[in-house]
């Protein structure tokens, strides 16, 4: 993936870590949209950086995606970077029935909007030099969180698409790119997230990504080194330590 002079469509912008990269990437040279669901959040992205855009996006609604693409490429037909990073992070009590409704909300952003974004998207993409769907997953895919169970099913699952998504991309201009991020000072499951000393600082996680982006070739996938082990406890023969761990704290 180059590193500058791209047209990036990030979701789950208005905060976090969409919000982070799409400032890295638009300090970086790029002409960076920041898509979401949040009006007020979106304003407060593009009063911060001069020349950054906005766009109402609600992922999880065909409808929305429908219109937010058709408006994305009438204003931007050199767009080339999708980033499916709008997601949600919500605990389920799975002998409590009531948690269905979580684990449906959490599928339909976390998974079947990344699937639907990157299917109206693509046939563009595929006309586009240095082109790229960079899809953020969790470092919970690969060892679950077992108070968000549904969440990181969902990660696992769009791990597992993106492989599949990489191998039919193949010789086409289409990277197909996964972030997974470990626990990162955010306020994905609330405000004592964001300054809890065992997650990862924000800026920490960034800068990391975005040097992991800039190699050649890129990375099929980018794991910083706090989420390796996570990433590689199946290989290490320490996925029960770890989901141990995990479930623990």
């Amino acid at each position: 993936m180059k590193m500058s002079g791209n047209t990036i469509l990030v979701t789950g912008g208005g905060s976090g870590i969409g919000r982070a990269l799409a400032e890295s990437w638009h300090r970086a040279g790029n002409s960076v949209i920041v898509a979401g669901r949040r009006r007020a959040a979106l304003a407060d992205v593009v009063a911060a950086n001069p020349g950054m855009t906005a766009l109402e996006l609600d992922a999880t609604e065909p409808a929305s995606i429908a219109a937010g693409v058709a408006e994305v490429l009438a204003r931007f037909p050199d767009l080339n970077v999708l980033v499916n990073n709008a997601g949600i992070m919500r605990p389920e009590t799975l002998t409590d029935p009531a948690f269905v409704a979580t684990a449906e909300a959490t599928i339909a952003t976390n998974l079947l909007g990344p699937i639907r974004l990157t299917a109206a998207l693509l046939p563009h993409l595929a006309t586009r030099p240095d082109a790229a769907v960079l899809n953020v997953t969790s470092g919970l895919a690969f060892v679950p969180l077992a108070a968000t169970p549904t969440y990181s099913a969902t990660k696992a699952a769009l791990h597992s698409w993106t492989m599949s998504l990489r191998h039919q991309l193949a010789g086409t201009s289409v990277e197909a790119i996964e972030v997974a991020p470990p626990y990162v000072q955010t306020t994905l499951m609330g405000d004592a997230q964001a300054t809890d000393p065992r997650a990862m600082p924000l800026a920490e996680f960034v800068a990391e990504v975005m040097s992991l982006l800039g190699r050649d070739p890129t990375p099929a996938e980018v794991i910083v080194g706090r989420c390796e082990p996570l990433r590689y406890a199946e290989r290490n023969g320490k996925t029960d330590e770890m989901f141990a761990m995990l479930t623990s704290h």
